[in-house]
């Protein structure tokens, strides 16, 4: 599924305009993303965790050549899924 799917399950579900979907999906999205980039978590009950978490500075091999490469320090988002979403058959 890609975002497209998503705006026209919204707009279908929700019986609005695809315009109006768009709008309320990239509104979500937006949401989220600046909640992340300040480090909080999010949580949706039913669906499951983001979490933005640090990473370790460490050392990697380039594949090709063999070679050494410093990995710097960040950090990464994790997904934690909900009970009713690792339940689903």
């Amino acid at each position: 599924m890609i975002k497209t799917d998503i705006i026209n399950n919204v707009a279908k579900s929700a019986d609005i305009t695809r315009v109006k979907a768009v709008v309320a999906v990239e509104a979500i999205l937006d949401a989220m993303k600046e909640s992340m980039r300040r480090g909080d978590r999010i949580e949706l009950r039913g669906f499951g965790v983001f979490q933005v978490k640090p990473r370790k500075k460490g050392i990697g091999r380039n594949p090709r050549t063999g070679t050494e490469v410093r990995i710097p320090p960040g950090k990464t988002i994790r997904f934690k899924p909900g009970k009713n979403l690792r339940n689903l058959r």
